[in-house]
């Protein structure tokens, strides 16, 4: 019972890794952007909410599919 816990906050965990590494990158490189060209703020931010919502959902499908895969 444990080991089945452990297992699954593991595989979550890897799970939400990844997209958090992605959003955290994607920060970095909006504001090294804006710090470049400022007078592009609407074309940057409208990017990288689009690649943000689409990191999320990738994040919660995986969720999802963590679940569905350890449901008892």
């Amino acid at each position: 019972m444990l080991a089945e816990t452990f297992l699954i906050l593991m595989v979550m965990f890897i799970a939400v890794l990844g997209p958090s590494i992605v959003i955290a990158v994607l920060g970095f490189a909006v504001i090294k952007a804006l710090s470049r060209n400022p007078s592009a703020s609407s074309k940057i931010f409208l990017g990288m909410g689009f690649m943000l919502v689409c990191v999320e959902s990738i994040s919660v499908l995986a969720i999802l599919v963590i679940f569905q895969l350890f449901s008892r």
